[in-house]
């Protein structure tokens, strides 16, 4: 399924829940975070980038970078050297994104033990966990 608008909306609520939700599939996947984080603090390479996100394979970053190319959040320099240089910097879309990534781990600290008391409670009230 593609991905652009793949939302039908009945109502201006609907429609802003189908916004945030197209934006967090664009970058809500297990690698784009890392990348995106990494690609904030300036111009970075491949290989710089296989190291920070850890666990990534060379073949799942590649893909990575390009989806998010294609996104507009990074863009892909290459230097006409030889061996080729190739250099990933975040765009200024990708680094307001970064604000927001910044507020939303601020978010997630804050509230990390209250969310895990809630599960706790909930699981010893109704059994085993959701999900």
């Amino acid at each position: 399924m593609s991905q652009e608008n793949s939302c039908v909306t009945v109502t201006a609520q609907q429609a802003r829940a189908c916004t945030v939700r197209e934006a967090l599939d664009r970058v809500g996947g297990k690698w784009s975070i890392g990348i995106l984080i990494a690609a904030s603090q300036g111009p970075i390479r491949f290989t710089e980038l296989e190291r920070q996100v850890e666990g990534i394979s060379r073949r799942m970053l590649t893909l990575t970078l390009r989806n998010l190319e294609r996104d507009g959040l990074l863009h892909r320099h290459v230097y006409p050297t030889v061996p080729p240089k190739v250099e990933y910097t975040a765009t200024p879309m990708a680094l307001e994104l970064y604000e927001s990534l910044v507020a939303l781990t601020e978010w997630a600290e804050r509230h990390r033990a209250a969310i895990s008391a809630a599960r706790t409670a909930y699981d010893r009230e109704h059994g085993s966990p959701v999900g």
